[in-house]
C-alpha cells in the first residue's frame, strides 16, 4: 500500500506547496467591511477554540476515501489517526509534524514553522492581518476563506470553509504544485475539558 498523502498539515510543509519560482504579490487584498467583519468573526472563533475532537474524512488526489478521528489541542497540537487498514498517524506537537507508517514502522519528521497551521492553531489569530489570506467570500451558508501555503506564492493554494451561524469550521482543500487536490471534511468536532498530552507523542520508531 503506498503512503497516504498526509492531510493538511503534511501537505502544506511539504516543497511541493512552497510557492517557489512564484513572484512575490505586490499587494496585501483590500477588504470590504463585510469580509473584515466575517474575518473578525472567524478569527475569534479559532481564538475560542481550544481543546476539541471529531472525526474527519478526506478525499486523496486518486479519489480515494479515508476516515479517521480528529484531535487539536491548541496551541499548535493536532493528531489525525486514520482508521484501519490505513495505516498513517499525524501528529504536531507544537513545534514539529510527525507522520508516522505503522506498516511500515517509520516516522518522518517536518518543521512546524512556516505553514498555515497557523490559520487555525495558534493562540492569538487575526486573519485580517495574516499575510496567507487572499481572499474572503460567501457561497449561501458557507464562508470560504483562501489562502496561500508560502509568502512567496501570487496564487491561493488552500481553501477554508467555514458555517456561516454559527461560525464552525466544515472543511478544507488543498492544492499542490502538481495540481493534485485533498480535501479534508470535519463532523461531530466538540469542545472537550481536555486532552492526554500521549496523544500528541509518536512512539519511537525508524525515523527517516
Amino acid at each position: 500500500m503506498r503512503r497516504i498523502l498526509p492531510v493538511l498539515f503534511l501537505v502544506l510543509a511539504t516543497p511541493f506547496l512552497t510557492g517557489a519560482g512564484q513572484p512575490i504579490p505586490q499587494a496585501r487584498p483590500t477588504f470590504s467591511d463585510e469580509q473584515r467583519d466575517d474575518l473578525a468573526k472567524i478569527s475569534a472563533y479559532l481564538n475560542s477554540m481550544h481543546a476539541v475532537e471529531g472525526s474527519f474524512s478526506q478525499i486523496n488526489p486518486n479519489g480515494d476515501l479515508t476516515e479517521g478521528k480528529i484531535y487539536i489541542d491548541k496551541p499548535g497540537k493536532v493528531r489525525f489517526e486514520y482508521d484501519p487498514p490505513t495505516p498513517t498517524l499525524v501528529v504536531a506537537d507544537g513545534s514539529s509534524i510527525y507522520v508516522q507508517n505503522r506498516k511500515l514502522n517509520t516516522v518522518d519528521r517536518y518543521p512546524l514553522a512556516g505553514t498555515p497551521l497557523q490559520l487555525i492553531l495558534k493562540d492569538d489569530i487575526s486573519l485580517k492581518q495574516n499575510q496567507l489570506v487572499l481572499g474572503i467570500h460567501r457561497d449561501g451558508d458557507s464562508i470560504i476563506v483562501d489562502a496561500r501555503s508560502a509568502t512567496n506564492r501570487r496564487t491561493s493554494n488552500v481553501t477554508l470553509v467555514f458555517a456561516a451561524a454559527p461560525v464552525e469550521l466544515r472543511q478544507w482543500t488543498v492544492i499542490d504544485d502538481q495540481g493534485l487536490t485533498t480535501t479534508v471534511a470535519l463532523r461531530d468536532v466538540h469542545p472537550v475539558a481536555s486532552l492526554d498530552d500521549k496523544l500528541f507523542r509518536i512512539a519511537e520508531a525508524k525515523k527517516n
